[in-house]
C-alpha cells in the first residue's frame, strides 16, 4: 500500500524498513552541493593537468641548453607546445574529467578498484602518447627532431610522472566519493506510470542515476513501489520532503497534458531542476533522455561547457579570496572575539541554521551581537530598530557588517560563496508570516550558493524584511543576479560592498 504521512515523516534508518530504500538508493544521501563539489574537483584536475603539461613542455624544451632563453628557437619550442595541447585535448576526449561509470554489481570490490585505476591510468597514458606523437611529428616536419636538441621523450617522461601522480590522488578521492554515492545524480520521479517503470528499468541497467523515490498526485490509486522504488507520497509531500536538498533533478514521468502542466506549476516553488520525460519513440530516444539527465543533473546548468568553466572560476575565486582574507584578518578576528567576550557574557561566536544551495540547511557562523540566550540560538525573530537585545559592541559590528566575517569559513568549506543571495534563517518570518510563503519564487534564490555579499545588498536590500513588498524586492534582486551572474559581476559587487555598507546609515542590521 502507498506510504502514508506517518511513514514519510519517519527518520529513515537502516534498521527500519530497509526494503523501502529501493534498488537505486545510495547507502548514504549526499547533498546536491557536495556532489557538485566532486564534479568541480574533476575540473580542477583538468586545470592541474594543463598546468603540468605546459610546465613539462618548458622543462623539456630548455633541457641541455646552456643559455636556453637565447638559444631556443620557435621551431624547437612549437613541438612541445603542440604536444601539451594535443595531450590535454586527448585526455578530455577520453573522459578523464567525467565520473567513472560504476562497475557491475557482481564484481568484487578489489577487482572493481583495480579496474577503475587501470581505466584512469590507461587513458591517461594513451592521451600522453597521442600528445607525444603529435609533438614528435611536428618536430620531424620542422627538422628539429635531433639527438643533440630538445627531446620530446623528456616531455613525455615529465608529463607521465606529474600527471600520473595527480591522477592517483584523484582516483583515491573519486573512490571515496563513489562509496558515498557522490558521483551519480539523485533524482525523484513524479508519476507512478508506465513511463516511470521504463525509466527505472533502464536506470537499473545503466546504473548512472540514483532514484530516491516516486511521488504521485493520485496517491490513493498508486502502488506501494514502482519496479522496487518506493512511492513516498503525493506532490504536496514532495515539496516539503526531507530528501529534496539531496535531489538534483525532478523528473515528471507523465504524458504532456493539463495534469503535467498543473503539477509542474505546483513544483515551481522548488529550487530543483524539473524535466518532463516524454514518451520518446524507440530505445535511442529513451537512452538520449536518460543520458542528458545523468550528464547535466550534477551541474544544474544543462549542457553548456562555459557554465562548468564559470563554476570552476567562481570556486577558485572563493578559495583564494577567503583563504587570503582569513590570513590577513586573523589579528582583527581575534580582537573582535575578545571585545565580544569582554562586552557581555556568552560565547564570541553565534551559529544559526540557514538555507543554502538547493534548500540545504547549513550552519552559518557570525560574531555574537546580541545578549546570550542559551535557548535562542535558533530564533527566527528578526532584528528591530533599537533592539534591546543588541550589545554595545554588537551595534558597532552590525553597522559595519564585521559580525559577518566568520562566514569566510563557510566560504572556505564550500557551503557559501563570496557573492550570492544572502542566506536567510530557516523559518524566518516577516511579521507573523513565514517569508518563504510571501513570494512564489522565494526558493529560486537557493539555486546557487548563498553569499557573504550580493546584488541585493549593494542595491540597498539588506537587513531584516518587515513587509511582503521588501521580501519581493529582495527576491527580485537575487533572481536578477542568478540570471546575470558572471565573474565580472561578482568583482563589481565586491568592489561596491564596502562603500555601500559603510555609507548606509538607514538599514537596520
Amino acid at each position: 500500500m502507498p506510504a502514508d504521512a506517518t511513514v514519510i515523516d519517519q527518520p529513515f534508518t537502516r534498521a527500519a524498513g530497509a526494503e523501502r530504500r529501493g534498488p537505486l538508493r545510495p547507502g548514504e544521501l549526499v547533498s546536491a552541493r557536495a556532489r557538485r563539489s566532486a564534479l568541480l574537483q574533476l575540473q580542477f584536475l583538468r586545470l592541474a593537468d594543463g598546468a603540468w603539461l605546459l610546465s613539462a613542455a618548458v622543462i623539456a624544451a630548455v633541457q641541455g641548453l646552456a643559455e636556453p632563453l637565447l638559444r631556443l628557437t620557435l621551431a624547437e619550442a612549437l613541438p612541445f607546445a603542440l604536444a601539451a595541447a594535443a595531450a590535454a585535448w586527448a585526455c578530455e576526449q577520453l573522459g578523464l574529467y567525467r565520473p567513472r561509470p560504476e562497475a557491475p554489481l557482481a564484481q568484487s570490490l578489489v577487482r572493481s578498484l583495480i579496474q577503475s585505476l587501470a581505466w584512469r591510468l590507461g587513458r591517461l597514458l594513451l592521451g600522453l602518447a597521442l600528445g607525444a606523437a603529435a609533438g614528435a611529428g611536428l618536430a620531424l616536419a620542422l627538422g628539429t627532431l635531433a639527438a643533440e636538441g630538445p627531446r620530446i621523450e623528456v616531455w613525455a617522461g615529465a608529463a607521465c610522472a606529474g600527471c600520473g601522480l595527480l591522477h592517483l590522488i584523484a582516483w583515491a578521492e573519486m573512490r571515496q566519493w563513489g562509496r558515498n554515492g557522490g558521483l551519480k545524480p539523485n533524482i525523484v520521479v513524479v508519476g507512478a506510470t508506465p513511463h516511470a517503470e521504463r525509466l527505472i528499468r533502464a536506470t537499473l541497467a545503466r546504473r548512472d542515476l540514483h532514484v530516491l523515490g516516486v511521488f504521485d498526485d493520485r496517491l490513493a490509486r498508486a502502488p506501494g513501489a514502482v519496479e522496487g522504488v518506493p512511492v513516498l507520497g503525493d506532490v504536496a509531500a514532495l515539496i516539503g520532503h526531507r530528501v529534496m536538498p539531496h535531489v538534483d533533478h525532478v523528473v515528471l514521468a507523465l504524458d504532456p497534458s493539463d495534469r503535467a502542466r498543473e503539477i509542474a506549476g505546483r513544483l515551481a516553488v522548488l529550487p530543483n531542476e524539473i524535466s518532463l520525460l516524454m514518451d520518446l519513440a524507440g530505445d535511442e530516444g529513451e537512452e538520449a533522455a536518460l543520458a542528458r539527465i545523468a550528464d547535466t543533473a550534477l551541474t544544474r546548468l544543462p549542457g553548456a561547457r562555459r557554465d562548468r568553466g564559470r563554476l570552476v572560476t567562481k570556486r577558485l575565486l572563493d578559495l583564494v579570496l577567503s583563504a587570503a582574507a582569513l590570513i590577513v584578518l586573523a589579528p582583527l578576528l581575534l580582537l573582535i572575539a575578545l571585545a565580544v567576550k569582554l562586552d557581555s557574557p556568552g560565547p564570541a561566536l553565534f551559529r544559526q541554521r540557514r538555507h543554502g544551495f538547493n534548500n540545504e540547511e547549513i550552519v552559518v557562523w557570525k560574531f555574537r551581537t546580541m545578549r546570550h540566550d542559551p535557548a535562542g540560538s535558533s530564533s527566527i525573530e528578526q532584528v528591530r530598530a533599537r533592539d534591546v537585545r543588541i550589545t554595545r559592541v554588537g551595534r558597532f559590528m552590525r553597522s559595519t557588517s564585521l559580525d559577518e566575517l566568520p562566514q569566510l569559513f563557510n566560504v572556505l568549506s564550500g557551503e557559501m560563496s563570496i557573492v550570492g543571495p544572502r542566506p536567510h534563517a530557516v523559518g524566518m518570518k516577516t511579521g507573523e508570516t513565514e517569508s518563504a510563503r510571501l513570494v512564489a519564487e522565494y526558493a529560486w534564490r537557493h539555486r546557487i550558493k548563498p553569499g557573504l555579499t550580493g546584488w541585493a545588498a549593494v542595491n540597498g536590500s539588506r537587513g531584516p524584511l518587515s513587509t511582503a513588498e521588501e521580501v519581493r524586492r529582495r527576491v527580485a534582486f537575487d533572481l536578477d543576479y542568478i540570471e546575470r551572474q558572471s565573474v565580472w559581476l561578482d568583482v563589481w559587487i565586491m568592489l561596491k560592498t564596502a562603500p555601500c555598507l559603510l555609507g548606509d546609515q538607514i538599514a537596520v542590521r
